[in-house]
């Protein structure tokens, strides 16, 4: 896979052996374009909010900790649907509190370009995003 964040392309990989429900109905809703912004609370990611959407999974392979490059999807409960991009440290978490969400997806390059378009988030705003299938 290919996600592209403000006109950069990073390579990617699903992790369909963790969370395969989360996987295959991301896989369905592709390509999958939107836009990003820095998280409110969760430290150094960035956020895609879906609100109702309902990509139909539960938990699998759940984390509050992504490491840089790990992509979530939280299938909706005490907040709203949403990814999160981690670049660096992060605490899953919204109003609500704590979140985990499901580990589906992890960036395999460029990391360092992936923190400097997650902290000029912060400052300039949001930015385009593109899932595309490889």
């Amino acid at each position: 896979m290919i996600i592209e964040i403000d006109g950069h392309k990073f390579d990617a990989v699903f992790e369909d052996k963790l969370s395969p429900e989360s996987c295959e109905a991301f896989k369905k809703a592709m390509p999958f374009e939107s836009q990003v912004v820095h998280v409110r609370w969760s430290g150094e990611g960035m956020w895609i909010p879906l609100g109702d959407r309902d990509f139909g999974v539960g938990y699998e392979d759940a984390t509050c900790y992504p490491v840089p490059g790990q992509i979530l999807l939280y299938p909706k409960g005490q907040s709203e649907t949403e990814i999160i991009i981690a670049y660096g440290c992060v605490h899953f978490a919204s109003k609500a509190g704590a979140l985990a969400g499901n580990h589906f997806a992890t960036i395999t390059s460029d990391l360092d370009k992936l923190a400097e378009i997650g902290r000029s988030t912060m400052w300039e705003g949001a930015k385009s995003i593109k899932f595309i299938a490889d």
